[in-house]
């Protein structure tokens, strides 16, 4: 799953991402409310948001999530126990709460029974094979993609980008995401290569059956196809 934390001590930060990296999730991390929100905006399977950030609270991140309409999961990291800043969190919708100083094998185990209970089955067991993006079929085992019994010629990143996108429909993508799946993470601001190989996808694959773009451009954030 991949999982963003959200936290401007960057010790704790650091050290819950490498807990987690160790399970096996991918982790995003910010420190302050506007990169929290804009992580939020890409749809990670999971946040973890202290409260005290510089600039601003964590509460109003969930604040701004929710009135976006953004389901995004969230656990909150506090150092107050007082039941009124609980009750407040849950009532914004966070679905659970954790008092610093923590264990992080604790939060690890509540980010997995949240994930158990907010992340669909056929989300958390992901093996290897054929996925339907509307009238394409995408074979990660053959590494394939094609529609009806046109096989589609794509190079191997184009294939590796449709893939990524397709094994999360719905959820937008940031550039950044992307480049570590695809390049391992070697990826600047300033460099377009994803929207390269994404316009030359395009190309290839066309259009839906609808008429719009099996990858949609979700401006300033990156990118997503579309349920279907």
């Amino acid at each position: 799953m991949r999982i963003a934390v959200v936290d401007d001590e960057r010790a704790i930060a650091d050290g819950v991402a490498a807990y987690l990296r160790r399970e096996g999730h991918e982790v995003d991390t910010a420190a302050t409310p506007a990169q929290a929100i804009e992580l939020g905006r890409g749809r990670p399977d999971l946040m973890i948001l202290d409260i005290m950030l510089a600039g601003g609270s964590g509460f109003d991140v969930l604040r701004t999530l929710r009135a976006e309409g953004l389901r995004v999961p969230v656990i909150i990291l506090s150092a107050r126990v007082d039941l009124v800043d609980r009750v407040a969190g849950l009532e914004l919708g966070a679905d659970d709460y954790v008092t610093k100083p923590f264990e992080p094998r604790e939060l690890v185990a509540r980010v997995g029974a949240v994930l158990r209970r907010t992340v669909p089955e056929a989300r958390q067991v992901a093996e290897p094979g054929a996925m339907r993006l509307h009238d394409l079929e995408i074979d990660e085992v053959a590494r394939e993609v094609r529609r009806g019994p046109e096989l589609v010629s794509l190079t191997r990143t184009e294939f590796d980008l449709l893939a990524a996108l397709a094994a999360n429909p719905g959820r937008v993508m940031t550039r950044t995401q992307l480049a570590e799946q695809l390049f391992g993470g070697l990826y600047e601001e300033s460099d377009r290569t994803i929207d390269s190989h994404v316009r030359n996808l395009r190309r290839k694959v066309g259009s839906r059956p609808d008429a719009g773009d099996y990858v949609e451009t979700i401006r300033g954030v990156g990118y997503r196809v579309a349920r279907g």
